[in-house]
């Protein structure tokens, strides 16, 4: 027992300069590891690579029917019957009213009846005529009475032609007292009733025929804005969208995007000297009617087409006094500030006209550990819905606490 007693100090005095050598090793590890006594700072980047990006604009306009046609009533009369349900859709050539057709039947028969007579005259001259063309030249009769024969005759032939007229005349009006749908499209309200007396004097409107499949969209621009679009164009660095059929995307006022894609169809050459913007019109189907002319809408214009566009995530470009930076990560993975131009936005991305190439890392996440000058430690960057979700400070602090205890306890 005494012997164990005697040795179990210089036991103890052994293990602890174990225990402290094993330290020292540690520490003089990391520092070999981390100049400074600090690891390099971690930060997320993203590489930036050449793409073909399509320019959207939204842009501002309203709704417009393709075809618009105002019914009217074109005879004088009254109106005898509505034959259309207000609000529904009606074809070219359907018969939307009846206007009272006595008066318009009495006169074909009247001008019938004028052409039946003025055929009946031109028998009778053209009878005449003959007859006094061999006595003319016996001399049995004088030249004078033959020429006003022959005049008689194609006098009577006038009246003939008259008279058909206005047969064709009577029979149009007698037609336009059945008012038939001029286009196909969604029928308004009815602007008379039965009864009514229509056309005197001017023509009446009855109902209003719009065509709303498709509709048109009227899309308003800046002119400094389709002059700058038109500059980087002619510079090369912007090509047409399309053959004039950009494509069109319809935001509704509720933010909702309407389901059909449209095209552009053209754009308007004049500047209106009151709002200093131009006028684009674009075609989009509308087979629900759920467009209807005169709402407002926003338009997504697709107007040029940018080649080997470099794009970059909206938080990784910081706005300075003197313009837009991004922070860059160099082949010896040092941090460096970088002007950059970015003066268009797509969805959450900047467009980067000038300022970074293809293939340069840009910093997205971990600006308060970049420095310029500084050496970082890179990991790729994940959007925000692909991050695994990291634990709290305090918790990572428990386990690796406890973590250690684990470790001295096994030992």
């Amino acid at each position: 027992m005494r012997a164990l007693y005697r040795y179990t100090p210089l036991a103890a005095v052994l293990a602890a300069a174990l225990n402290l050598s094993g330290c020292g090793d540690q520490i003089a590890s990391a520092h070999a590891q981390a100049p400074g006594g600090m690891p390099p700072p971690e930060v997320s980047i993203v590489t930036a690579a050449p793409e073909r990006l399509t320019l959207t604009n939204e842009l501002p306009g309203r709704l417009e029917a393709t075809r618009v046609a105002e019914v009217r009533a074109r005879v004088a009369g009254i109106v005898t019957k509505r034959v259309f349900r207000e609000g529904s859709e009606v074809k070219a050539g359907e018969l939307l009213f009846r206007i009272d057709p006595a008066p318009f039947e009495a006169a074909v028969n009247s001008a019938q009846a004028s052409l039946a007579r003025a055929e009946a005259n031109l028998s009778q001259a053209t009878t005449t005529a003959q007859r006094y063309k061999p006595l003319v030249e016996t001399n049995a009769i004088s030249k004078q009475e033959y020429d006003t024969a022959l005049a008689s005759q194609k006098q009577a032939a006038a009246d003939v032609q008259a008279a058909k007229a206005s047969v064709v005349t009577a029979r149009l009006n007698l037609g336009y007292a059945t008012v038939n749908a001029p286009i196909s499209g969604r029928i308004g309200r009815a602007l008379v009733t039965e009864g009514a007396l229509v056309g005197q004097g001017t023509a009446t409107p009855l109902a209003t025929i719009q065509q709303l499949d498709p509709i048109y969209v009227n899309i308003t621009q800046s002119a400094s804005e389709a002059l700058k679009l038109r500059r980087a164009m002619s510079a090369g660095q912007l090509q047409k969208a399309g053959k004039d059929e950009a494509k069109v995307s319809i935001v509704m006022e509720d933010g909702e995007v309407y389901p059909q894609t449209g095209k552009l169809l053209f754009s308007d050459q004049t500047v209106d000297p009151s709002t200093g913007a131009i006028t684009l019109r674009a075609l989009v189907p509308n087979p629900d009617r759920f467009l209807l002319p005169g709402m407002y809408v926003r338009a997504k214009v697709e107007q040029a087409v940018r080649e080997n566009a470099i794009t970059v995530p909206q938080q990784a470009v910081q706005r300075t006094p003197k313009g837009a930076v991004v922070m860059v990560v160099g082949e010896d993975n040092k941090v460096a500030a970088r002007p950059v131009k970015a003066d268009t936005a797509l969805q959450d991305k900047w467009v980067i006209s000038e300022g970074l190439k293809g293939g340069e890392r840009v910093i997205v996440e971990g600006f308060q550990k970049a420095q310029p000058g500084a050496v970082v430690k890179v990991v790729p960057w994940k959007q925000a819905g692909a991050q695994v979700p990291a634990q709290p400070a305090a918790q990572q602090g428990n386990q690796q606490q406890g973590n250690q205890q684990q470790s001295a306890q096994t030992k």
